[in-house]
């Protein structure tokens, strides 16, 4: 994994607005015939090679397919797994929002009707293994032919974590928490292998771990914990056989616009990140609810041989921020952890569904931009 030895890197969480006409194509190929699926992945094809080429031209030094073979973040997953029956008409209540469900109600109705009027079940009705050979293999394939004639330090590729995979779903199957998550995490773990063995860093993405905190600790502290602690282990054992140094981990509060009064406190939950066997820790950091965490790295040790990839920018506002803030945020970190063990990052990604975006295309590029703006200045300084 590349380190920041001489300037500051740049990078992103993964998730980029897609183009409408690739959606229409992908809806196409989902109901159509095997002209519009082939017509669908050729498009694909060369979606990706100009989302590459559009991130090194807004100065993003580690890039990806923008998650351009994906549905979603998360629920992409069950597409690729065997196992899974979904339910549209049996709703289960949001849980992964804790107590913000009951203070803003109305606020999040008018942001995210079906958080509250209940969410579709993912149900486990069968033995779980992993069928997504063909889309890892695509997803791959054109990441790198992608990167050719484009100057990238590394490029990587995402994949759901144990703990966020199916977190509207429940096991009617194995009837036991461990080997529910256990078999979900061994058919995981053919899809990281598949990212590493294709030369590509791994990125394992995991917002429900921090985000069943205020849901759980209502019951008990222990009782995340226990929850927690599980998930971290499942997850490290899917990583079993690929170095620590080609994966990066990556947590949030949660994208959807809500007020977060409900969200982890960080240092309640950094020893369960660092515990993760990752040689990277991409965490939330420059929105309103959470810039004032870099505290916890007063007093929390990076471990040797690590890499903080920090949140600059945000995709909760559509304001699109200075560059010199977004230098002042690295420095800062610079000096708590080391300027070689920083990368900079964004918060989330900014289409955490295919059809959805939180700012408009534009505003993503310009915040790219500052992002790379900001690195350059920050490096200017750290390195003078």
């Amino acid at each position: 994994m590349k380190r920041s030895t001489e300037r500051i890197l740049t990078t992103h969480v993964g998730s980029l607005i897609r183009p409408a006409e690739l959606l229409a194509a992908g809806e196409a190929a989902r109901t159509g015939d095997a002209q519009s699926q082939a017509s669908y992945a050729a498009m694909l094809q060369s979606a990706t090679a100009e989302v590459v080429k559009k991130q090194t031209e807004a100065g993003i030094d580690i890039v990806n397919d923008g998650e351009y073979g994906k549905s979603s973040w998360a629920a992409y997953v069950l597409d690729r797994m065997t196992g899974w029956e979904r339910r549209p008409d049996q709703l289960r209540p949001v849980e992964w929002m804790g107590r913000d469900m009951d203070r803003f109600r109305e606020a999040i109705l008018q942001e995210m009707p079906s958080a509250v009027e209940g969410r579709p079940t993912e149900a486990c009705i069968g033995a779980i293994t992993y069928t997504g050979a063909g889309a890892i293999e695509r997803d791959c394939e054109n990441l790198k032919a992608a990167l050719a004639g484009n100057d990238v330090a590394e490029a990587f590729i995402t994949a759901v974590a144990p703990a966020s995979t199916a977190y509207d779903g429940v096991d009617e199957h194995y009837q036991n928490e461990h080997d529910y998550i256990y078999a979900i995490a061994e058919a995981l773990g053919k899809e990281y292998a598949a990212i590493h063995a294709a030369g590509l860093l791994v990125q394992v993405d995991d917002a429900v771990l921090a985000n069943m905190y205020d849901h759980l600790v209502q019951q008990s502290p222990e009782r995340y914990r226990e929850w927690a602690e599980l998930r971290v282990e499942a997850l490290n054992h899917a990583l079993k056989g690929i170095p620590e140094d080609r994966v990066r981990y990556h947590v949030c509060f949660g994208s959807w616009h809500i007020p977060h009064t409900a969200d982890a406190p960080l240092e309640a939950i950094i020893d369960l990140i660092l515990r993760v066997n990752a040689g990277a820790y991409s965490i939330e950091a420059a929105n309103a609810r959470h810039e004032h965490e870099w505290r916890v790295w007063q007093d929390t040790k990076l471990p040797d041989g690590k890499i903080l990839i920090p949140g600059v920018v945000s995709h909760h506002t559509i304001t699109v921020e200075h560059p010199r803030l977004v230098a002042d945020r690295i420095v800062r970190f610079a000096g708590l952890v080391g300027r070689e063990n920083v990368i900079a990052g964004t918060d989330c990604g900014f289409a955490q569904a295919e059809g959805y975006q939180r700012v408009h295309p534009t505003v993503m590029w310009a915040k790219l931009e500052t992002l790379a703006e900001g690195a350059a200045l920050a490096s200017s300084e750290l390195w003078p």
